[in-house]
C-alpha cells in the first residue's frame, strides 16, 4: 500500500482532484447527456496515462465515493449496497458542481439514478492496461456503508 509521507493514509491531493475534475468536464461536454459517450470520452481521454495517474485517478473517485456515503444523502439515493453505490457513482459522474451540492445538501440528489461503470472505472482502465488493479493507499473502502461516520447518527 502506498501510504503518505508520514506513512498514513494516501488522501488525494489538490491537484490530482482537479485533474480529475477537468477531465471529467471534458468528456461530459462531448457526450451530449449520454452516460456511454461519456464514458467513452473519457477512456479516450485517459488512453496515454500512467499506472501512476490512473491510480491517482481512482483514489480520487475512491474518496468522492466515501465521503458521500451517508445515511441522509441514501434516504434520497435509496438502493441496496450496490445500489447506493451506483447511486452514488452517478452523482461523481454527474460533475464537480453536482457533487458539492449534494455532499452540501442531500435533497439535491436524484432519486433512482445510478452509474455502476464510475464507481470502478479508473481501477478496470489499470487492469486492462496494465493487468492489475491500483493500489490507492488509501485505507479506505468505496463500498456502500463503509464510511462509519457517514452512518452515526442513522
Amino acid at each position: 500500500m502506498t501510504t503518505d509521507e508520514q506513512g498514513g493514509p494516501r488522501l488525494p491531493t489538490d491537484e490530482e482532484e482537479n485533474r480529475f475534475w477537468s477531465l471529467l468536464a471534458e468528456a461530459r461536454s462531448g457526450a451530449g447527456g449520454s452516460t456511454e459517450r461519456l464514458l467513452e470520452a473519457l477512456s479516450d481521454l485517459c488512453e496515454s496515462m500512467s499506472s501512476s495517474e490512473l491510480t491517482d485517478l481512482d483514489r480520487v473517485v475512491e474518496r468522492k465515493l466515501y465521503d458521500i456515503d451517508r445515511a441522509d444523502i441514501h434516504a434520497v439515493t435509496d438502493g441496496s449496497d450496490d445500489g447506493f453505490l451506483y447511486a452514488r457513482g452517478y452523482i461523481v459522474a454527474s460533475g464537480r458542481e453536482t457533487y458539492y451540492a449534494v455532499l452540501a445538501d442531500p435533497d439535491t440528489a436524484e432519486e433512482d439514478e445510478e452509474l455502476e461503470e464510475m464507481c470502478y472505472f479508473f481501477a478496470h482502465l489499470h487492469d486492462k492496461k496494465y493487468g492489475s488493479w491500483p493500489e490507492t493507499g488509501s485505507g479506505i473502502s468505496r463500498e456502500s456503508f463503509s464510511n462509519a461516520e457517514g452512518w452515526r447518527s442513522a
